[in-house]
């Protein structure tokens, strides 16, 4: 375990052999640590090469919240091991302690035995782990192992930890049989300490096309370069006859052929894009040759986005060198990094593990903890979250992403086939998702009812409810309105008023709230803010104003943000005078009256509301002054331009904006959104949909 005297929280990460899957587990390790510590960094003693990068290292450093460059992060090579292994273990002491200064705990990666394999290599990553001061987490291979070898295994390198007396933590057993992993977790108990086991997923170690394009040294003959990213799962050579193929087809395969198969060639393209066949991760075609210039020009009048791939290779060694291509989880592997992190969330018992580990929890919040905490608590209580815009390419990218982890029930609106092929070209899984076309399924007819209901009293007749719910957003909204969907996100392709307007005819505000409004999560360097209302009302009245002030103290404490709203003004109590600032004044003169339960104040400035120094001078017996949490805006100008210039200037991680107000969750997405935007607003209205759900309980 760390010592007393130093605040750095450690595990090493080791095993008795390769090809353990140590990325995986390190991988999920650093994102538990992430969830409860501020600054946490990785460590890789022995470099797995000296010819290229350590990928394992790369890939670690890029999910790390300290501020650590890959070069710090790496101890010696192995070269400086067998040359003078005590002086190696003092250089790497010595570059461990530069990392550790900087970080509340380090991950530390063993070696990955790429050398000749030593028995006494796993005795020195334990000599490591000692002279470090870090427990060790075992990892173990359980591929082609019975539950028996494994505890075997198991108790050998346990005793050879003894030995080094090295401190043992947990075992992972890893690359397990999927149908023994309850045997295997059991089979570990005599060790005495938390055991979990991993299946052996495919899809770990699939190259994509690209990694399929380097093996057998091709080019991207046609098609879509981004799908290269895209995991092969098999490979089939294609030396039957066309129909015979088409029998074999399975979801992302890759299919070797000669360029002059035309027959074949056609067949696969036509198949990929088929309703009823799997969708291909590529073809590449073998021999050097290319297609047939009438069939190459038949070929490009389809259009086809597959990867297709040349190579000189014949097709034996395109074969050999297809088969023999491994996919690593590197930096860029989205698919299989969230594969690897929804493993280690759903296997591994996180809260038993860092309490193994003594992490302190910090008094600081980092935009990464927010992140992952946001995560864990959408997890913890799933809800099903309505998607309009099955279009998108980042809506799909999120929605896989969203499944993997768990985070959320899905619903995605489009034609059904289109989505699922898109979605299945770009690697993404959507299996456990359900994909409805507001035209044309179970709820268009009754939705379509339901709104000439509610909308009569403006003349809306059968016919015209129809039109109005053949839109996504009408459709989407009407799903959280009947309870169909617990909440709505979209925007990612549409205005805000295309998104929210719905929801104000449909939805309405909640009980004592007339104002629709929104907040800004401001992740900055130790703590969360809100802000509030930065995107949807210009010139809010004293009324508005108050109820932006009540909704954002409400949806903040949501996210665990204690609420202390300051009202701000461009001057501070009494000291000014005008319009705005008397605005401002009634406005919070509201909010007290409304909820006297709240701390607010106003009119005040923006640096005494933030800053201790500041408020101590101009309000000293305010108890929001210096203090603030929820900061509300005179007028979208302001807000808007705020929450920018502190999100570019601070670095400050904006999270939203987050729709409030509504009596049932919608949120709104920028055009420019990221995948991850999508991912942190899914899990926001998941939270917002499980306060709504205990509302109704209590109520």
């Amino acid at each position: 375990m760390a010592s007393a005297e130093s605040a750095v929280s450690s595990i090493f990460i080791a095993s008795p052999e390769g090809d353990t899957g140590k990325s995986t587990i390190a991988l999920g390790v650093l994102q538990m640590l992430s969830g409860s510590a501020a600054r946490v960094g990785v460590f890789r003693p022995i470099a797995r090469s000296t010819d290229e990068p350590d990928y394992i290292l790369e890939l670690l450093v890029d999910h790390t919240t300290a501020d650590l460059t890959y070069e710090q992060c790496l101890g010696v090579s192995y070269e400086q091991v067998h040359a003078d292994p005590e002086l190696a273990l003092s250089e790497i002491v010595s570059r461990y302690h530069a990392v550790a200064e900087q970080c509340d705990a380090v991950v530390i990666v063993g070696s990955d035995y790429t050398d000749v394999a030593s028995p006494s290599e796993l005795g020195y990553n334990a000599r490591i782990a000692v002279n470090l001061d870090a427990p060790v987490l075992l990892a173990l291979r359980g591929a082609g192992r019975t539950p028996e070898e494994i505890i075997q295994l198991g108790q050998i390198c346990a005793a050879e930890l003894r030995v080094h007396h090295a401190h043992l933590v947990a075992v992972v057993a890893n690359r397990c049989d999927p149908t023994e992993l309850d045997a295997v977790t059991a089979a570990l108990a005599p060790l005495g300490v938390p055991a979990w086991s991993l299946p052996e997923i495919p899809l770990l170690v699939a190259p994509t096309m690209a990694e399929l394009q380097a093996a057998v040294g091709g080019e991207l003959y046609s098609g879509d370069a981004e799908l290269l990213q895209r995991e092969a799962l098999r490979v089939m050579v294609g030396g039957m006859t066309a129909e015979h193929i088409l029998e074999r087809l399975t979801e992302g395969q890759v299919v070797i052929v000669p360029a002059d198969r035309s027959e074949v060639l056609l067949a696969l393209v036509n198949a990929h894009e088929a309703e009823g066949f799997p969708s291909l991760a590529g073809i590449i075609m073998n021999g050097g040759l290319t297609p047939h210039p009438a069939v190459a020009k038949l070929m490009a009048g389809l259009r086809p986005r597959l990867p297709i791939l040349t190579t000189d290779l014949g097709t034996y060694d395109t074969a050999s060198a297809a088969y023999r291509a491994r996919g690593r989880v590197a930096v860029g592997s989205q698919r299989k990094v969230d594969t690897a992190l929804s493993l280690m969330e759903q296997r591994v018992n996180a809260t038993d593990l860092l309490a193994r580990l003594d992490v302190a929890r910090p008094e600081v919040v980092t935009p990464q903890m927010f992140e992952y905490q946001l995560l864990e608590r959408a997890r913890a209580d799933r809800r099903h979250i309505v998607l309009p815009e099955g279009g998108d390419d980042r809506i799909l990218r999120a929605a896989g992403r969203l499944l993997q982890r768990r985070v959320a029930d899905l619903t995605i609106l489009g034609e059904e086939g289109p989505v699922r092929r898109r979605a299945a070209e770009l690697g993404v899984d959507l299996a456990s998702a359900r994909v409805l076309d507001p035209t044309d399924c179970e709820y268009t007819e009754d939705f379509a009812r339901e709104y000439a209901r509610l909308r009569a009293h403006k003349g809306t007749t059968l016919e015209r409810a129809r039109e109005v719910m053949a839109d996504i957003s009408y459709f989407g909204t009407m799903m959280v309105q009947l309870g169909v969907a617990d909440g709505m996100v979209s925007g990612a392709a549409h205005t805000t008023a295309h998104t929210i307007r719905p929801s104000f005819e449909i939805i309405k505000t909640e009980p004592g709230v007339s104002t629709v409004s929104s907040i800004f999560l401001m992740c900055l360097a130790d703590r969360v803010l809100a802000y509030g209302d930065c995107a949807v009302v210009p010139d809010p009245t004293a009324e508005q104003l108050a109820d932006i002030a009540i909704s954002s103290a409400s949806t903040s404490a949501q996210f665990g943000i204690d609420p202390r709203v300051a009202m701000l003004s461009y001057s501070t109590g009494d000291s000014g005078s005008g319009a705005d600032v008397d605005k401002v004044r009634a406005a919070t003169a509201l909010v007290r009256e409304r909820r006297p339960d709240l701390l607010v104040e106003g009119p005040i400035q923006y640096d005494a509301a933030i800053e201790p120094s500041v408020a101590t001078t101009k309000l000293p017996d305010s108890q929001v002054a210096g203090r603030a949490t929820v900061f509300v805006f005179p007028d979208l100008n302001t807000g808007n331009n705020t929450y920018k210039a502190v999100q570019r200037s601070a670095g400050a991680v904006a999270v939203g904006p987050v729709l409030q107000g509504l009596r049932k969750p919608v949120n709104d997405l920028s055009r420019g959104a990221l995948v991850q935007d999508i991912v942190n607003t899914v899990a926001i209205t998941a939270i917002q949909a499980q306060a709504v759900a205990a509302q109704e309980v209590t109520s």
